[in-house]
């Protein structure tokens, strides 16, 4: 075994004592499926998201995007999966629920590049979680993390699809990973289980019939035909998740430590918000991605659909606070009439 070889072993140790349930390296140079990725840009499935098509030469090569780089340590960090709540509480992603991953996984990889740095001195890294141009789940699956699902998340064996990703781009020549087979082969499930049909058959989703996107990323108004599938949705959509049978066998196995879940709100306490009662919600949150404006509207159209009667009367009094809101308002109490 080479000495590359014993510095990759130690990293992925390395990694796993620092709190990442999966490991692999992969090449810094071009990324596979490029082709899948301009093929959704054509299409116009990244609806408002205008940063997706920039940086095209960085996100599809990590070595453009660091200088001298050799190799990519991708991680993935498991996320708690809680059912779902019932009633008139307020459903937020799973992955949005507790402190804002963003600044705990880059402070693990912190952690890992200065363990690192100790039997390798001459290492060389930048830290990335899913806030630059870096085709992440593509990365994870050419290192042999998980694969890519149908519905186009990372899948990784005995774990599912409940992972956060971030990456290491850094200056050291470590062996690569191979892929791994996909285990989705012939399973549907994900398609058939979206609200919306925003996936496709060819494994990419159209944004803009996604209720995580239109919840989580859409400004302004969503469009009507979805108000009645967005359930009681007010931050992202974990439904294609939750038919996936890897997350379901993952389900009854052990888990890793992973952040605990967030207040379950309900929705007459989110119709009730003041910009100042989101500001202290969403604070140091992921759910903070969705404006003030976007959990008002959101939580209409899950009012809307909640057969909650109680509900009336919050949605009465937002009308007299934000009148921009008042065709969703009208709309969900017109669905409480006779509740």
């Amino acid at each position: 075994m080479s000495s590359h070889d014993n510095l990759a072993d130690a990293v992925k140790e390395m990694a796993i004592q620092a709190g990442f349930a999966r490991v692999g390296i992969a090449p810094a140079g071009p990324v596979p499926h490029a082709e899948a990725y301009e093929a959704w840009l054509s299409r116009g499935y990244n609806a408002g998201m205008a940063y997706m098509p920039a940086n095209r030469e960085k996100r599809l090569e990590p070595a453009k995007l660091v200088e001298g780089a050799r190799s990519v340590i991708c991680l993935a960090a498991q996320y708690d999966y809680i059912d779902r709540p019932a009633g008139s509480a307020a459903f937020v992603a799973r992955y949005a629920r507790g402190t804002d991953y963003h600044e705990a996984l880059k402070h693990r990889c912190r952690t890992l590049g200065d363990d690192i740095r100790r039997i390798a001195p001459h290492f060389e890294g930048r830290a990335f979680a899913d806030s630059a141009p870096v085709m992440e789940r593509s990365l994870a699956a050419l290192a042999g993390v998980g694969w890519i699902g149908r519905n186009a998340m990372l899948i990784v064996p005995g774990i599912g699809s409940y992972v956060l990703l971030c990456e290491i781009i850094c200056n050291l020549p470590l062996p690569a990973d191979s892929p791994i087979e996909s285990g989705c082969r012939n399973c549907g499930a994900c398609l058939a289980a979206c609200p919306t049909s925003a996936i496709c058959d060819d494994g990419l989703v159209d944004a803009r019939r996604c209720i995580s996107y239109l919840t989580v990323e859409h400004r302004g108004t969503i469009p009507a035909e979805f108000w009645p599938l967005v359930g009681s949705r007010v931050f992202g959509c974990d439904t294609c998740q939750e038919a996936c049978p890897q997350n379901q066998r993952a389900a009854a196995s052990p888990r890793v430590a992973a952040p605990a879940c967030g207040e379950c709100r309900t929705l007459a306490e989110i119709l009730a918000w003041t910009r100042q009662d989101w500001d202290a919600a969403t604070r140091g949150s992921a759910t903070r991605r969705a404006t003030y404006e976007m959990f008002l509207r959101n939580a209409c159209l899950a009012a809307g659909n909640s057969a909650d009667a109680s509900l009336r009367r919050p949605l009465t009094a937002l009308r007299r606070r934000a009148p921009e809101l008042s065709r969703e308002i009208d709309w969900a109490l017109a669905r409480l009439v006779g509740v």
